[in-house]
């Protein structure tokens, strides 16, 4: 009997590669079992008889029609790790321990530290200032001063109020004078609500903003006042005044309380009576200061109305107003 062996090529799979190749084997394996198998017998003389069963071997491809070996294995798969915070850490390479110093010399950084011997930039403090020129004045202050830099302490800040809205709460009478003269003040503006006294830093700014709305003769006196408000005020018969207000003015301006009272000797006495002075009066409050060169010419200018011209001067006595000092 003569057997026909089959001959296997073992090639190399992965996963699901290797499944399919074991199931196309069996299923050859099977078919092989299962075919016919016939006996040849030859009666003719001369010639021996003999029985022999056939097995096809599988078809199977040879090396040099095989794909490479690198399309056949699959790529190798990462490990999956779930980040917790057991395993939370930084990249590599993404902190860098310090070099302790001081810690002998096999730190390479022990005895001096890395600071030399002596001088100033060993010491505590570590050495020059970045702006210093070895002595030469420094580059920032050969500059020039400009705009704020030179401005930065005159400036001020004021409180933006209408001639309508004051005509508003006269009519509503919120707005009433305390003074005997019947002179508007900051103060009466804030009592009136129109403003709280935190916010007063410089003063307020007369503009004349609602002026077709003014219909009162008003007698007033603030730190600032434009042109048109001057104007709207003096066409109903009143009378607008700018006075200088520095920080300490401002605050004598409104509470007046906040500084200790006059002896009653000290105090005017108007028809024999106390009462009948006003608040400011019965208090020692600090002289007014004069303003600085850089607003001077404002309140000595009459078209500002400022205190300190002579005209103006002399227009407030023949009104009747208090003289301001």
């Amino acid at each position: 009997m003569q057997r026909v062996l089959p001959i296997f090529v073992i090639v190399s799979f992965d996963g699901s590669d290797f499944e399919a190749f074991l199931t196309s084997t069996a299923n050859n394996a099977r078919r092989i079992s299962k075919a016919t198998s016939h006996r040849r017998s030859d009666s003719s003389p001369g010639k021996v008889g003999c029985d022999c069963i056939v097995h096809h071997a599988p078809i199977v491809q040879p090396f040099s029609s095989l794909p490479p070996s690198h399309l056949l294995t699959s790529p190798p798969s990462e490990p999956i790790t779930v980040l917790t915070l057991s395993n939370l850490t930084d990249n590599p390479g993404a902190t860098h321990k310090s070099r302790r110093i001081g810690r002998g010399i096999g730190s390479s950084k022990g005895k001096t530290s890395g600071r030399g011997h002596k001088g100033q930039k060993s010491r505590a403090g570590r050495g020059v200032h970045p702006t210093f020129e070895g002595g030469q004045t420094k580059f920032y202050k050969r500059l020039p001063k400009v705009g704020r830099m030179k401005n930065a302490k005159f400036k001020l800040e004021l409180i933006p109020l209408n001639i309508g809205r004051v005509q508003d709460y006269v009519t509503m009478g919120r707005l009433k004078p305390e003074r005997g003269d019947g002179v508007l003040t900051m103060r009466d503006f804030v009592k009136a609500g129109m403003f709280p006294a935190s916010s007063v830093k410089s003063g307020v700014k007369l503009l004349g903003g609602g002026r077709e709305q003014l219909k009162d003769r008003l007698l007033i006196e603030v730190p600032w006042a434009s042109s048109s408000a001057i104007e709207a005020v003096e066409k109903k018969g009143g009378y607008v005044t700018t006075v200088h207000h520095n920080r300490l003015a401002v605050r004598a301006a409104l509470k007046p309380e906040k500084f200790p009272l006059k002896p009653e000797s000290m105090v005017e006495e108007e028809e024999g009576k106390t009462a009948n002075a006003d608040v400011e009066d019965l208090y020692l409050l600090p002289k007014r200061a004069s303003p600085p060169p850089k607003y001077m010419q404002y309140y000595t200018d009459y078209s500002k109305r400022g205190y300190l011209n002579p005209k103006v001067q002399l227009e407030r006595k023949k009104l009747g107003l208090k003289e301001i000092h």
